[in-house]
């Protein structure tokens, strides 16, 4: 068994069972890659993959347990690098975020400009996507980090720690009748038709579970899950928007009226979290430090020994969380 073979099925499987296409991002040939994995099945006496003539189908349950296996070891593989290129050069070597649009539109910018600012010699990725999607990045290690409000059972496998609260604005025109109230009821939201986030998507179940605490259906008109998209629709008339204050612009929204409605819906919680076991270079203590200041190496280093979700959650039970 070589260590080529895992990572040619992990590579395989995470590309959609296309051995062309993994070849194509592996820079090898096909054939390579078909060979190497027969090899390795016949002297595991099991197959990893069906087939229909020359084509993969699908992983069989024998090879849901091999390639669970064969992550854990390519990670610890990366692990190894990352130790030796800490003390070989700490500030050279790459970092990747998984999160959605609102933390990569409005909450990162500045910290990520400081970061690459202090280490030019790290590149940084930054991969969008649900919070599902983030979770399966950072959990299989496509990305070093998981940014995100909503979904935590998604992240179980991750060390998630809290980073800040925030809450939302309603944002319409400004003839529309709700911008000369400045605390509206959620009654009086309930009137109109709503444009906001996408289920699972920055803090929108605080919303649904405010309207449903009332009693109340609300009128979802329109969602999307990018906040600029929002604010394109309640422009067009669709609906009254509800979006993250954090996303709001006081001069690209100035034709626009926010209106402030943390007394209609409990504030979310971002967090921002790595994969279990994960060895963390120096620079990545401090990107966690720099988008929550409150996350000291030294608190990190204790989250990531914790042994389960309540232990984490009582290693951070007394700390008060900014608001943005």
């Amino acid at each position: 068994m070589k260590l080529q073979q895992l990572r040619y099925i992990w590579e395989v499987a995470h590309h959609d069972l296309n051995v062309s296409a993994t070849a194509q991002v592996l820079y090898t040939s096909q054939p390579g890659i078909s060979k190497q994995i027969r090899l390795l099945e016949d002297e595991l006496g099991v197959e990893i993959f069906a087939r229909s003539g020359k084509h993969l189908t699908r992983v069989t349950p024998a090879g849901e347990a091999i390639l669970k296996i064969a992550g854990e070891i390519l990670r610890k593989v990366e692990s190894i690098k990352q130790v030796a290129q800490e003390f070989s050069d700490e500030k050279r070597g790459s970092l990747s975020v998984a999160t959605t649009h609102t933390q990569a539109r409005y909450a990162l910018p500045q910290v990520i400009e400081s970061f690459m600012g202090r280490y030019p010699d790290v590149s940084l990725h930054m991969h969008q996507g649900t919070p599902m999607q983030i979770a399966e990045m950072a959990a299989d290690g496509t990305t070093d980090f998981a940014i995100a409000t909503e979904a935590m059972e998604y992240f179980g496998d991750l060390i998630m720690m809290p980073c800040y609260r925030w809450n939302r604005s309603i944002l319409v025109p400004k003839d529309h009748p709700l911008a000369r109230t400045p605390r509206p009821t959620l009654e009086q939201l309930a009137a109109y038709p709503l444009v906001t986030y996408v289920f699972g998507f920055t803090g929108r179940s605080k919303l649904d579970e405010a309207f449903k605490d009332k009693g109340l259906t609300p009128k979802v008109a329109f969602t999307a899950a990018d906040a600029d998209v929002i604010k394109t629709y309640v422009r067009l008339g669709v609906g009254v928007g509800i979006v993250a204050s954090m996303a709001i612009d006081e001069t690209l929204d100035d034709d626009l009226v926010a209106i402030d409605a943390s007394h209609l819906f409990d504030s979310s919680v971002t967090s921002i979290g790595f994969r279990k076991g994960t060895f963390l270079r120096g620079y990545m203590f401090d990107f966690i430090s720099a988008f929550a200041p409150h996350l000291s190496r030294d608190l990190v280093e204790k989250a990531a020994m914790c042994a389960n979700r309540q232990d984490l959650a009582a290693l951070f039970s007394g700390i008060d969380l900014p608001v943005h």
